[in-house]
């Protein structure tokens, strides 16, 4: 066989420096897993060449002694021969320097792969590792073929009127014979080039279309990570691939189609696939290991995991500054098992919500609310004074039997938006009756005798004797009503469960009911992340603000230097309104104690309320009978004006609540190793720092083109001297396991001794029509406006011309006639 002489192409310096370096290498041992006799494919990444000089001459060409073939077209990538026979010969267009030549050396089966796979990179074609042959058991000769090498494989015929349709098959063998063969020197063990045919029976690459070749479409470590951190943040691999378009700038810069995203997207929950609890147990079982105050435990019944508890130092730390007031409340639709989520909330000194610790339930049953409950005491150590929930009864009988010193109260927005449902539409649509009714169930200042009082003068007013529900609810009043828990302490700061709500529905923005356990706890650390992120944020915002007076007073500036901006704005208020909108209407003393009866005005001007205030002179003590300090746990604006009259320049330290203090919490939590989702191998931070410094370098110089060249020259420079040796090349399948490992984190190794739970149908996972919430399904709807329909003539609201019964009608009638 003859080769075709070729137009002579400017080659690059980084692939005649890979060349040489080829030819010089040391010598390596033959992995033995290559001697093999199957056929794999090899794709290898490998530069782009320029090819922008071509030969417009017609070449002839001798193959295989056969009578000389005739070019009948030449592109910068291939030149095209008719044979005698009429079939078309793609011989491709490459220098000269990154052609196999016969005779050529190597000194490891690496470096004849990834040398081969550099020229059908350019050439435009991908290779497969063909059979070996052997003599005695030695392997004496390997091939590198074209991966359209083989004889093509047919559709099997099926008869079109049957009605399981045959999958379509995408065979792309058509054989072809382009290929190199080395032997193998037993002394040496070099690999020598002994045939090489470039000629191929099938169409090249394109340039313009060498990303969508084999080779291009192999994702790299950097693009599976960036699908993986993607679908954390509930963005699926179709999604994720229009993303990194627009970040790379355009479809030929980016490795693989949405199917490859896809398709590694699903081998990420085939690799968890049975062993998904064990993999999740192991996971935070590892990390209770490593981080001392790391809590973490689990239930199993009959091999299959039931329930799941855990909480960290930093969710630690938070419920014991934090912890007073807890709110729990049950979410779905997070994981393909449907096991329900349990987040436990707080709020912190940011008055932003905060997680201390969360839990997995297979059933919402007491038991499992007790299980619960259980560890979340045994995580903690201490019982919270208030916890708030749903009307969940589950949850109530596990709170009264674990949690026996906490003050369980329900959610009022819960309760109220029910409202609509249990009074007639009629009734309700008086707004006094609305209004009158949310004034006293929300009223914060309000005596538990004065409600009770209040509350059927209301029910007498309205004739509200006979609906069973408010009966219902004035019978639990203890457990929901505000005016029943104003000697609690901080009973203000959570009235519903909102704060769980907003937490929950952070959560269901990242995962989804499609996600494995383990994807979904990746999914939590992300969110938990996110939060703490604004955390942080809030704790340098108020850390670096500048202080601006509104009341002119000094005991503002002190409320500035000890409360977060958050609280701060709240107090600031107070201090404002009690300078202008609050007056001394009577004074009483018994020797150094002052009761002030202390009137605040509203927007109008009139006396809203009047509340009595002692003040000791000795301490500067002060009480208010609206017991603000105690439900909010600051100062109020009665307490702010006695002070302001007595030239009280600082708040004593027996009104300040550490749990509004800027330093509240050690600095130490928001540092790299408490977050989530950072990975502080060196490893890993050795190839950030890399993209870093590169991504720097480009937006230092983006002006310049000269200096931009210069750079990109100095790239090449040190990518081929990185590949002097050439990497070791392992199959494709070990390699996409090894990277879903470092990704999930888990190693699967391991038989797993805990089952992935069943799949349960529980009250959260939703109907296939959409629920009518009670509200809605009480209001009288208007009724609907009668249109004209063409076909009838008539002004009707129960059909159109589309279905007019009478028009359908006589249609049929003249077609039946005809």
């Amino acid at each position: 066989m003859v080769s075709s002489s070729m137009p002579s192409h400017s080659s690059d310096p980084a692939t005649l420096n890979f060349v040489s370096s080829l030819m010089a290498s040391p010598v390596h041992q033959v992995p033995h897993n290559l001697d093999r006799d199957d056929s794999t494919e090899f794709v290898e990444d490998v530069d782009e060449f320029d090819q922008n000089h071509h030969n417009d001459a017609h070449v002839s060409v001798d193959i295989e002694g056969s009578s000389q073939c005739v070019e009948v077209e030449q592109t910068e990538a291939f030149s095209v021969f008719i044979s005698p026979s009429g079939s078309k010969i793609w011989i491709p267009s490459v220098p000269v320097e990154i052609k196999p030549v016969i005779g050529t050396v190597f000194y490891s089966w690496e470096q004849v792969m990834y040398f081969y796979g550099r020229y059908a990179k350019i050439a435009g074609f991908s290779v497969r590792v063909g059979q070996s042959k052997k003599w005695k058991g030695v392997v004496t000769n390997k091939y590198l073929r074209c991966n359209k090498a083989g004889k093509p494989q047919y559709k099997r015929k099926f008869d079109v009127t049957h009605e399981d349709m045959i999958r379509q098959c995408t065979y792309t063998q058509c054989d072809c014979e382009a290929q190199i063969s080395v032997s193998i020197c037993r002394q040496s063990g070099s690999f020598k080039i002994i045939k090489f045919n470039e000629h191929h029976n099938h169409c090249l690459i394109d340039n313009f279309n060498q990303d969508l070749s084999k080779v291009s479409r192999k994702l790299t470590f950097s693009t599976k990570q960036f699908i993986h951190n993607m679908s954390l943040n509930r963005i699926g691999p179709v999604k994720a691939h229009r993303v990194m378009v627009s970040l790379m700038g355009g479809h030929h810069k980016v490795n693989g189609t949405p199917t490859d995203f896809k398709n590694f997207s699903q081998s990420v929950r085939m690799y968890i696939g049975d062993r998904d609890s064990q993999i999740l147990i192991d996971r935070l079982t590892d990390r209770s290991k490593e981080i001392p105050e790391f809590y973490f435990d689990y239930y199993v019944s009959d091999g299959k995991l039931q329930c799941m508890f855990w909480a960290d130092e930093v969710s630690k730390l938070n419920y014991k500054k934090f912890g007073d007031v807890v709110s729990f409340d049950a979410t779905y639709q997070t994981n393909r098992y449907n096991m329900i989520f349990v987040p436990f909330t707080g709020v912190n000194n940011h008055k932003l919500c905060v997680s201390f610790g969360a839990g997995l339930i297979l059933s919402e049953t007491t038991e499992s609310y007790k299980w619960l409950l259980q560890q979340f005491l045994q995580a903690h150590g201490k019982q919270p004074t208030l916890v708030l929930t749903d009307q969940d009864p589950a949850m109530r009988q596990a709170i009264l039997q674990v949690w026996r010193e906490t003050r369980h109260r329900y959610c009022i927005w819960h309760i109220m938006r029910k409202l609509p449902a249990k009074i007639a539409p009629d009734l309700l649509q008086n707004s006094t009756l609305r209004s009158s009714l949310h004034r006293l169930v929300w009223s914060i200042y309000m005596k538990p005798e004065t409600f009770e009082t209040r509350w059927q003068e209301l029910i007498v007013k309205y004739s509200l004797q006979n609906i069973n529900w408010l009966k219902e609810m004035y019978a639990v009043r203890e457990r929901w009503v505000p005016a029943y828990f104003r000697d609690l302490p901080m009973c203000c700061l959570l009235k519903t469960t909102s704060c769980s709500e907003s937490t929950n529905a952070s959560f269901k923005v990242n995962s989804t009911s499609a996600n494995t356990l383990v994807q979904f706890m990746l999914c939590f650390e992300t969110v938990v992340e996110s939060q703490r992120y604004r955390n942080r944020a809030a704790d340098f915002k108020s850390n670096n603000r500048s202080f601006f007076s509104e009341s002119g007073l000094l005991i503002e500036k002190d409320a500035f230097d000890i409360y977060t901006q958050a609280v701060f704005k709240d107090v600031q208020k107070e201090i404002c309104r009690g300078k202008h909108a609050c007056f001394i209407s009577d004074t009483e003393f018994d020797a150094d104690v002052f009761v002030y009866s202390v009137s605040h005005l509203c927007k109008r001007n009139a006396v809203k309320h009047t509340f009595k205030v002692n003040f000791d002179k000795r301490d500067k003590s002060c009480s208010c009978s609206c017991m603000s300090f105690t439900r909010i746990g600051y100062l109020c604006r009665h307490i702010f004006h006695i002070y302001r009259v007595n030239q009280v320049e600082k708040i004593p330290n027996a009104y300040i609540f550490a749990r509004w203090r800027k330093d509240a919490l050690p600095k130490r939590i928001f540092d790299i190793e408490n977050r989530y989702g950072v990975d502080t191998s060196l490893q890993s931070t050795t190839r950030n720092e890399i993209l870093e410094l590169v991504a720097e370098c480009v937006d230092s110089i983006r002006s310049d083109t000269k200096k931009l060249v210069s750079f990109a020259n100095n790239i090449r420079e040190i990518k081929s001297k990185l590949f002097e040796t050439p990497p070791s090349q392992s199959s494709s399948e070990d390699v996409n396991l090894s990277i879903i490992e470092e990704l999930v984190g888990q190693s699967i190794a391991v038989e797993p001794t805990v089952s992935n739970p069943p799949a349960v149908q529980n009250k959260g996972r939703g109907k296939v029509r959409r629920m009518i919430p009670p509200a809605e399904n009480q209001i009288n709807k208007p009724p609907k406006v009668a249109r004209l329909c063409k076909n009838c003539n008539k002004y009707v609201t129960t059909h159109d011309s589309r279905n007019c019964k009478k028009w359908h009608e006589e249609n049929g009638a003249v077609e039946q006639g005809m």
